[in-house]
């Protein structure tokens, strides 16, 4: 049985993902390579509804603790339901977003412990880690501009601009301490241009299994 790869695309607001899901789903079904497409939170339904908790604008503040705990929720059910039967079968699995988002959101971002992730990571994941994280990289003004012109806000898209630039660093930290699995693509460039560094990182997932 063909080894399933796990890819993950990461990235804050605005950064393209969904358009750059569309070139990566197109790039796998041209190779007949069998996948599923999924997200973070979310791809299943009750993942989904704690999605829906986690972006809802409230007037009750939410803990740091309590959202980090509902994302870790959604991932144990989605890994038990979609991801590691997925895999298991030899499928490849694109997410967008995964745990890189966890450190980046409710560590940078939120500012919580990243020992306190790494547990709740083992706990969830044992050692299942992507096999490449593709970072869609932009300065967080530009990404908010664009995200802006898409529609209203979610509670996390309408935090201040701070906020993001912690994000933003801590991604690229954890890229930068494991290079091996991380790609970092400006998303600066022209569509074309990401797409093409895309690709590349995708053929040598398929060249080197």
């Amino acid at each position: 049985m063909p080894k399933g790869r796990f890819i993950t695309l990461e990235g804050g607001e605005g950064v393209g993902k969904s358009t750059n899901l569309r070139f990566i789903t197109d790039w796998m079904r041209e190779r007949d390579i069998d996948f599923i497409q999924t997200r973070e939170p979310g791809g299943t339904p009750l993942a989904e509804q704690l999605r829906a908790l986690l972006l809802e604008n409230r007037e009750e503040s939410v803990d740091p603790t309590a959202e980090l705990l509902m994302v870790f929720a959604a991932r144990a059910q989605h890994l038990a339901q979609v991801i590691r039967p997925a895999l298991a079968r030899g499928a490849w699995v694109i997410c967008d977003r995964f745990t890189d988002a966890t450190y980046a959101y409710q560590g940078g971002g939120r500012g919580l412990d990243r020992g306190l992730i790494a547990q709740l990571e083992q706990t969830v994941q044992g050692d299942l880690r992507p096999d490449r994280v593709l970072l869609l990289d932009l300065d967080p003004e530009i990404g908010l501009s664009r995200a802006a012109e898409t529609g209203a806000a979610d509670r996390f898209e309408s935090e201040k601009l701070g906020f993001f630039h912690k994000v933003r660093d801590a991604y690229l930290a954890r890229a930068a301490a494991a290079p091996d699995r991380y790609a970092v693509v400006n998303a600066a460039r022209p569509l074309d241009e990401v797409q093409q560094r895309l690709a590349v990182e995708l053929e040598s997932l398929l060249k080197h299994p």
